[in-house]
């Protein structure tokens, strides 16, 4: 039986460890994927240290997975072997609940989840329904397409379904992970693009990824400074701090929407009066499917936007999750597995 290297968890609140595993076969209607690379991203928490209800240990992490089809499970239609292709947060969906049945299938009651309700990509080897698989284009490196596939997609798409008209102003609340892409995604769709960060020295990097305004949410009142530019029409909140989400919830102009993405316990605070006087909302965005990952992957490569990465060998999985979780990644941690 042919082995494989993956990084897996024996127990929410373990560590990763590298161990050698039998190859996995498809199954009906499954693909096997010869993992070339599979970023890292603060989600993979949710696995490692126990955060998500369900998870069947021993489990391998990863949904952001770049790679090639390497073996088909029967009755898989559309795919071939040697063909590139990338799977996310959306792992498959079940198809009979009532969003699955309206089309919704990024908000599957059921949804399948690599890393979480199956093994994900730290390792040589994954086992991927075919509906969650996304075509990756011959001119994108794996390492750069994997974190497109969470990271991407989420800020992509929560853009482009937000309302927003070029010209208007959207902001983009932090630079990290997701908002280094966010920031690029905003000046790409037209939008006058403004971007919030801790620190004055973030500035030329924020303008350098496509910002044309940026505050400095450490010295500056966010919101007063959003108003000056006549109000966010959006605010993507890639932060994970929901009094950073709260404080600029009086920026967003008349029909604007706070829309958030980054995953903090803690609540966001807002009254009914900073909602209604100007019919604002606050809302949740998931990622998206694979055809939406596919979407990305387009609008990248015709804009030229890209993660900005750095890439470690499996064998060092545990670092780069280690340094994903300070925050010391600028500002995607890849794994590649050659």
């Amino acid at each position: 039986m042919a082995k494989m290297r993956a990084a897996q968890v024996v127990r929410g609140g373990g560590s990763l460890e590298l161990v050698e595993r039998e190859m996995p076969e498809p199954a009906r209607g499954e693909v096997r994927v010869h993992v070339e690379a599979c970023g890292v991203c603060h989600s993979d928490s949710f696995t490692v240290e126990g955060l998500f209800p369900g998870i069947a240990y021993p489990r391998i992490p990863g949904h952001e997975i770049a790679g090639v089809i390497d073996a088909l499970g029967p009755d898989v239609v559309g795919w071939r072997v040697g063909q590139r292709v990338g799977v996310g947060w959306y792992g498959g969906h079940c198809g009979h609940c009532e969003p699955c049945r309206r089309g919704w299938l990024i908000d599957c009651r059921n949804l399948r989840i690599p890393g979480i309700s199956y093994d994900g990509g730290y390792a040589d080897a994954m086992i991927a329904p075919a509906d969650a698989l996304a075509a990756i284009p011959d001119d994108l490196g794996a390492a750069e397409a994997a974190p497109l596939l969470c990271a991407g997609v989420t800020t992509f798409n929560a853009l482009r379904h937000s309302g927003a008209m070029p010209g208007d102003v959207v902001a983009i609340l932090g630079i990290g992970g997701l908002g280094h892409l966010g920031v690029q995604f905003a000046n790409k769709l037209g939008f006058r693009t403004v971007a919030i960060a801790r620190g004055a020295d973030k500035a030329e990097l924020a303008h350098k990824l496509g910002a044309h305004h940026y505050i400095d949410n450490a010295s500056e009142d966010v919101a007063a400074a959003l108003n000056r530019l006549g109000g966010a029409r959006v605010i993507l909140a890639t932060v994970t701090n929901a009094e950073a989400m709260s404080a600029v919830i009086d920026g967003l102009a008349v029909r604007g929407q706070l829309i958030v993405v980054g995953v903090d316990a803690k609540p966001i605070q807002v009254s009914a009066m900073q909602l209604i006087l100007a019919s604002r909302s606050v809302v949740g965005h998931a990622a998206g499917t694979s055809i939406d990952s596919e979407d990305t992957f387009t609008f990248s490569t015709l804009t030229s936007v890209r993660p900005m990465i750095e890439t470690m060998p499996l064998t060092s999985a545990a670092e780069a999750y280690a340094r994903m979780m300070r925050g010391d990644a600028r500002f995607r941690m890849v794994l590649t597995m050659a």
